[in-house]
Parts: structure tokens; sequence; C-alpha cells
């Protein structure tokens, strides 16, 4: 009854003020922004490397403030992974297994899934990136974790299956890749040294050491 009282002998026409409400980030506004960024992260890490590079710049390039992309990324590291993600794991190389067609060998589905990416990888700015872990992977270790825990590791994996399934198939006649499947990678290592480091005049084909691999491991010719 009390309460009621009150309420009967507040002034007329006086109200409460409206609550005002902000809208939150839309998840595709975020998604672009993170995207923007990330952009701007690659196009530094190439040009100056994982060292040179600063957020200042990264956040210039992007047309952004400094502070926001620490609302992104707490770090240099966070942002030379979400580079990573973007140009190489979310880059459409799919090589499980259980995406391999009914009745498709191994060597076929490797041919078909693998070979084309590998052609481009220096089209695309994969070859780049990996240049960047090797070159400064020894200064900082966190870019050599970031891409044997994003890249390495899960494609290793994934080719284990698939040497596993070659050798009950009768593909492939011994272990050694089942054992290793960093034998089959082997190639774009090598090509990415001798072109980004050894030999810069006489690029080797990455593709074709590839192919090439590939026609050893699964001829037999490699024993």
């Amino acid at each position: 009854m009390q309460k009621a009282a009150q309420q009967e002998t507040r002034p007329a026409g006086r109200r409460r003020a409206p609550v005002v409400r902000r809208r939150g980030t839309s998840p595709e506004k975020t998604a672009q922004t993170r995207q923007t960024i990330a952009d701007a992260a690659l196009a530094e890490f190439l040009e100056k490397g994982f060292a040179d590079a600063t957020i200042e710049s990264v956040a210039k390039r992007a047309g952004v403030a400094k502070g926001l992309i620490y609302r992104y990324f707490e770090a240099k590291e966070a942002l030379f992974s979400a580079v990573v993600q973007q140009e190489i794991v979310h880059a459409h190389i799919d090589v499980d297994d259980s995406k391999k067609a009914a009745g498709e060998s191994v060597e076929a589905f490797l041919r078909r899934t693998l070979v084309p990416s590998i052609r481009n990888i220096e089209k695309k700015s994969r070859a780049d990136i990996a240049s960047v872990v090797i070159a400064e992977g020894a200064r900082f270790p966190a870019l050599v974790e970031i891409y044997r825990r994003d890249v390495i590791d899960p494609l290793a994996q994934k080719i284990k299956r698939l040497a596993l399934s070659a050798k009950k198939s009768g593909e492939i006649v011994d272990d050694h890749l089942i054992k290793n499947p960093h034998f089959l990678l082997a190639p774009i290592w090598a090509g990415i040294v001798i072109n980004k480091f050894l030999d810069k005049s006489n690029p080797v084909d990455i593709g074709e050491m590839f192919e090439r691999q590939l026609d050893m491991i699964f001829s037999g010719k490699g024993k």
C-alpha cells in the first residue's frame, strides 16, 4: 500500500529516462575485421619478415586503430597464427582419407587433391609463409610451433592414414611412408629452400618434384 501511495504522488508527466541499448558488433562485421587485419599482417610479414613487422604497421595497412588489433589478437604471434589459418589451413587442401571416392586408389586421390595445390604453392602465399618460418624459426620458436601444430602435424597424420590404406590395398609394399609421412612432403620443403634461399636465379619446379616423388613411392623405384 505504501509503495502504491508513493507511485500516486509522483509528479504528473515525470517519466524514467529510456534505457539506451547499444547494438553489438555483428558476427559478419567481426569476421570481416579479423580478415582485414589478417590480410594486412600477411602483407607486413611477407614484406618485412616477422622480426621487423610491427602491430603499428599492420594497423596502418588495415586502416584501423592499433588498439583494435589487440581486441582481436593478443600479440604478433597470434597475428601470425591467424595468417597461417587463413592462407594455409583454410586453403581447401582436403586430403582426408574419408574424401577418397569409392574404388579410387590412394595415388590417384593424392594426384587429384594434393598435386594441384603443390603446383600453385608459389603462386599463392603459402611458400612465402613457409620461408618466414624457415628464416626466423630459430629466433622465434613460436613460429615453428604454430606451423607444426596447424599445418605439418595434421597433414602428416592424414598422409599416414592414406599410407596405411595404400599398404593394405597393395599400392605400396613397405612401411616407409607409414613410419615417416614427411617422406612425401620432403620435395616441397627442398623446393622452397632452393627457390627462396639457395638458388633464386635457377628455381626448381616444386610441383614437378612432388609428382616425381609420388612416382617413386607408388612404383617402388624409391626403395
